[in-house]
């Protein structure tokens, strides 16, 4: 079971005076030349309405381990470089077009809080930031704060815990020339792995999620090579807290659904029928059928990762990064849902 609660850092009153006392220059500390550059109504308002939509202290305190990481403090602060890679997954941006970006729209620069007068990070740092980031795993750590501060807001409902998981192309080439048959490895991404769906082999990884029932909120994401079956990362996608769990036939499994039983949770994983059975059981049919319909939710979410954020394939080598991307994915759409939530309440 993944115990959501986990990792998430603990606030007390005394910080929340910290949130307007940022420590560097560029945190809302603007030039005059952004000040005499007016707002005008409807500039991205909803970057506006994202960048005030969580308390980002807490957020920068994680990140201060990149100050004592033992490669010397960086020229931006760690905050508006991780800002700068939500910029990065709602616009699906290169490193290079993240750079361009920056330097071009106003709107950009006010929500990592980057003034006028000072130079745009530029694709190579950025892309040691987010080196350090996967190194120092604290992917984890932001999206477990991330979430600890949508469910202070009540938009968790913990009404049932949808669970799937999505396959995604390697970076690399597979390795299919005259020495290598499918099956075997890339030396180019050794994480990257072979599987099957259908009739149609796979190289790369697969991406997990836990997805909240009605908030549509994202609160565990895992990344694994291609191989890992879907039911093997199962028990690690459950919080524990939901009142329900929903999941494909993958997922089927005696012990899992005795484990739910016994914690009270409802069981919604649809059951495997008889492969060759002329009359498959009438009542499971039923049930399959419509628990396809509650999950249904969460396989669109993933065509969202995949059409709006064009994460069709992977785009780093390695499992580490690959995960970092995936909880930086995340990230970035809870806090895109938490706003359409707040705007429907």
């Amino acid at each position: 079971m993944h115990n959501c609660g986990d990792g998430i850092i603990k606030e007390v009153v005394a910080e929340e005076a910290e949130e307007v006392a940022m420590s560097h220059r560029s945190m809302g500390q603007l030039s005059l030349a952004d000040q005499l550059v007016k707002r005008r109504p409807g500039q991205n308002e909803g970057l506006a309405r994202l960048a005030a939509m969580i308390k980002w202290r807490p957020i920068e305190r994680a990140l201060a381990a990149v100050y004592s990481a033992g490669e010397g403090r960086p020229s931006y602060p760690p905050l508006l470089m991780f800002k700068c890679l939500l910029l990065q997954q709602w616009y699906a941006l290169s490193d290079p077009q993240l750079e361009e970006a920056l330097a071009d729209r106003l709107s950009f620069r006010r929500f990592v809080g980057l003034p006028l007068d000072e130079e745009v990070p530029d694709y190579s740092t950025i892309s040691r930031f987010r080196a350090q980031l996967a190194q120092l795993k604290l992917g984890d750590r932001l999206f477990a704060e991330l979430n600890r501060q949508l469910e202070g807001h009540g938009l968790l409902v913990k009404h049932g815990t949808m669970l799937d998981a999505t396959l995604l192309e390697a970076s690399v080439k597979p390795p299919r020339d005259a020495h290598s048959t499918p099956g075997q490895g890339s030396p180019l991404d050794p994480a990257a792995d072979w599987t099957k769906r259908g009739n149609k082999a796979w190289f790369g990884y697969k991406a997990h999620i836990a997805m909240d029932q009605g908030s549509e909120l994202i609160r565990v994401a895992i990344m694994t090579s291609a191989k890992v079956a879907d039911s093997t990362m199962g028990d690690n996608l459950i919080c524990g807290d939901e009142r329900a769990v929903y999941a494909d036939k993958g997922y089927e499994s005696i012990a899992r659904s005795a484990w739910l039983a016994e914690r009270g949770i409802i069981d919604g994983i649809m059951r495997k029928l008889m492969r060759h059975s002329r009359d498959p059981h009438p009542v499971l049919k039923a049930r399959n059928r419509r628990l396809a319909k509650i999950r249904g939710a969460v396989e669109r979410k993933f065509a969202v990762m995949k059409e709006r954020y064009r994460w069709r394939r992977v785009r780093y080598r390695g499992l580490v990064k690959n995960h970092l991307h995936l909880l930086l994915l995340c990230f970035a759409m809870n806090l895109r849902r938490a706003d359409a939530l707040r705007g429907a309440a």
